[in-house]
């Protein structure tokens, strides 16, 4: 097992780490819309905390030599179902139309920060 910090996440003290390796897996920790390095939400609503809550999943990705084409499953938490399709909308860029991942999504009643909608994945490593 392998637990996963950047230098940025080591600096920020969170109680968690952003992703921990079993295996072929790497399991990353909830993502949220917050501006990289900082505990405070990008503005713009649903639309803007989603694109930068998948930009921050992707930069975890990244570093650890991995895209968005190796995730295969996510968990979306939402605090209000009813933009759903807001989500939606951005989430679906992330990813090729025949490459989705599982899914599984719930509505919440209250996020981390006062965020609207946060996602956890699991990529797969493999051979690389």
């Amino acid at each position: 097992m392998q637990f996963i910090n950047s230098p940025a996440a080591k600096a920020a003290k969170m109680p968690f780490s952003q992703a921990v390796r079993v295996g072929d897996v790497l399991y990353l920790s909830g993502a949220l819309g917050n501006v990289p390095g900082k505990m405070e939400l990008v503005p713009g609503g649903m639309e803007a905390e989603t694109r930068q809550m998948m930009d921050n999943i992707g930069a975890v990705l990244k570093d650890n030599g991995l895209t968005f084409d190796d995730v295969f499953k996510c968990l979306v938490m939402m605090s209000d179902m009813s933009k759903w399709g807001d989500f939606n909308k951005v989430y679906l860029t992330y990813f090729k139309p025949d490459r989705l991942p599982a899914r599984s999504a719930f509505g919440a009643n209250a996020l981390a920060l006062g965020a609207q909608v946060e996602v956890e994945c699991m990529a797969y490593i493999g051979k690389k």
